[in-house]
């Protein structure tokens, strides 16, 4: 049945079909051929969707889109280019940070990646960076959205694998950290070798109002870091407070959209929302099949009887993860590899909290590799740069990705300090 199940999913992919489609329709055909009825299924995605922590996902998604059209990227890249554009290639690395900041308040990677590239590409072009290298550069920086708090997939995976969104959010910090340092690293060093200018100076005054005018920019991330670590809300709380934080900013401060152009805003970002739950609903049905048919039973009797060490699990799951990213969305995979994989890593004894960091990176990859990552279309849409022209570009970058991924996969305390540090082992 396992084989059916795999060939009727690539089938339907290959077909063109949405892959919310594909989800439902292989759950719906495995379960007819198991003569149990259709109502199963729809019961089910209700049954799924009804969570309250998986309503988290649509604030943190409206948050990241009120964010994007209120002007509040603005606000960061100027704060950014205050503190670190005099560096070599001042306007790459005030990219990495301003990406890094929005990450933090967006929890998506192709807003992330949308709101920095639209104003930073052309700047970055005007100053005499190759279109390949700005759009690449962003794109790469934009896939923090995923890994740095609050991040929409970790809060994907706690639903799954029912762990800790507090303890998922605090593990993303420090690879977070490190990719940002790896990549401002990267931005020098290209720099000081194809002579990328830095920033002209910035005078007192004006760094000092450019830091106040970023203020109210920062209340977003602050708001939900302070309310979930303190205890005082509930990560769906702070996704609602994310979300209306993040509105009255755009809409009152930066002055991005007036009241008559909120109500379109909030359509823009309820649209958002219901396509990424539709694809859980879908993939939740099919992961409740896949889980009942046996497959992740079988797949650990696989690795048991073959004496597979962790590092070696974690290689070939790697390179199946990298494999996969190139023809799936992000929340579609994770949706489909947890159930499946999760129960080999508590028999392996690797810790969930430090595998989902492991699967979170390869997502990052996933978004910059072609023919279906988002970030390459994203990119080439907002900068009219050819996609074989961004895809050019970012290949160094995955190169780079190749080694982070591996620091990560195989040091697991650069996941798990913090969290442990933060909530004991």
């Amino acid at each position: 049945m396992s084989q059916a199940l795999f060939g009727l999913f690539f089938v339907f992919l290959a077909a063109g079909m949405p892959i919310f489609v594909v989800l439902g329709l292989t759950a719906a055909v495995l379960l007819a051929a198991d003569g149990s009825s259709l109502l199963l299924l729809a019961q089910k995605v209700l049954d799924e969707l009804n969570s309250e922590l998986l309503m988290a996902l649509p604030f943190f998604g409206m948050a990241a889109v009120f964010m994007q059209r209120g002007g509040i990227a603005n606000a960061l890249i100027d704060v950014s280019a205050a503190w670190m554009g005099r560096l070599p290639g001042g306007l790459g690395v005030v990219a990495v940070a301003g990406c890094t900041i929005f990450a933090a308040i967006a929890g998506s990677s192709v807003a992330t990646a949308l709101a920095m590239g639209t104003i930073l590409v052309p700047a970055m072009v005007a100053r005499g960076y190759p279109a390949s290298f700005s759009t690449a550069l962003i794109g790469t920086g934009g896939t923090l959205g995923i890994l740095i708090p609050p991040s929409l997939p970790l809060i994907l995976f706690a639903i799954i694998a029912e762990q800790s969104v507090p303890r998922l959010f605090l593990a993303g910090v420090v690879p977070g950290v490190l990719q940002a340092l790896l990549l401002i690293a990267f931005v020098i060093w290209t720099a000081r070798r194809k002579g990328y200018p830095p920033e002209p100076p910035m005078s007192r005054a004006a760094f000092i109002q450019v830091n106040l005018r970023a203020l109210p920019a920062f209340s977003v991330p602050v708001i939900v870091a302070v309310g979930i670590y303190g205890g005082f809300v509930t990560v769906t709380e702070a996704a609602v407070l994310a979300a209306l934080v993040a509105m009255l900013v755009g809409m009152l401060v930066y002055r991005g959209f007036g009241l008559r152009q909120a109500p379109g805003v909030m359509g823009h970002a309820v649209r958002s929302a219901a396509s990424i739950m539709v694809i859980i609903a879908m993939a939740l049905a099919f992961g409740h099949w896949v889980t009942e048919s046996g497959v992740p039973a079988a797949v650990v009797d696989f690795v048991t009887a073959n004496e597979l060490e962790p590092w070696q699990f974690l290689l070939a799951i790697n390179l199946l993860l990298l494999i996969l990213g190139m023809f799936l969305e992000v929340a579609s995979i994770i949706l489909i590899a947890v159930p499946i994989l999760l129960p080999v890593v508590t028999a392996l004894g690797i810790d969930p909290i430090h595998f989902a960091i492991v699967i979170v990176v390869n997502m990052e990859i996933a978004l910059l590799t072609p023919p279906v990552g988002l970030n390459l279309y994203v990119l080439s849409s907002i900068s009219k740069v050819p996609v074989s022209e961004v895809i050019r570009g970012v290949w160094p970058f995955i190169g780079l990705f190749a080694v982070y991924l591996a620091l990560i996969t195989y040091i697991p305390e650069l996941s798990l300090w913090l969290p442990n540090l933060v909530y004991g082992n």
